[in-house]
């Protein structure tokens, strides 16, 4: 699915945009993600994006203004017993460049995300984010999101 607004226009990520990808996350001081765009490191992501692209649970956007790359954000289904055997949709990964913040590019892609997920009758969107993203925060509050559990993460490498 493709969805445009004036100068924005969300889709399906293609390989082609890894580069693009990569360097918004590593511009990202705030993720403490160990992205990097070292050359030695383009295998790992391209495995990686691998492996989303032939998931079909997994899809991996992004959002473009006038033909450049300027935001991206992961979706995952996810059916579970609970809630009487429904499902949910994951947004991960969700990154605006730091330039073009402020212009209604997250909201966008977000909007885009639960668009998709009434769009195949999921019952629950949700999100984490980062403890340390005060404006993240409030910005996810704004678009009707409302913090409800507590997450907890083990890094295993």
């Amino acid at each position: 699915m493709q969805v445009e607004v004036p100068d924005i226009l969300v889709r399906q990520a293609r390989k082609d945009d890894l580069r693009a990808l990569v360097a918004i996350f590593t511009a990202d001081a705030l993720g403490g993600h160990g992205d990097t765009t070292d050359p030695e490191a383009f295998a790992d992501y391209a495995r990686a994006f691998t492996a989303i692209e032939t998931s079909p649970n997994q899809m991996l956007y992004v959002a473009e203004v006038s033909g450049e790359v300027v935001g991206t954000f992961q979706t995952m289904m996810t059916t579970s017993l609970t809630g009487r055997g429904s499902s949910a949709m994951i947004i991960e990964a969700v990154q605006t460049r730091s330039d073009m913040r402020g212009q209604g590019i997250g909201a966008w892609m977000i909007e885009f995300a639960i668009a998709e997920a009434k769009g195949r009758g999921v019952r629950l969107v949700q999100l984490t984010s980062n403890a340390i993203r005060k404006d993240a925060h409030r910005f996810y509050e704004r678009l009707g999101f409302k913090p409800s559990h507590l997450g907890f993460k083990m890094v295993l490498k």
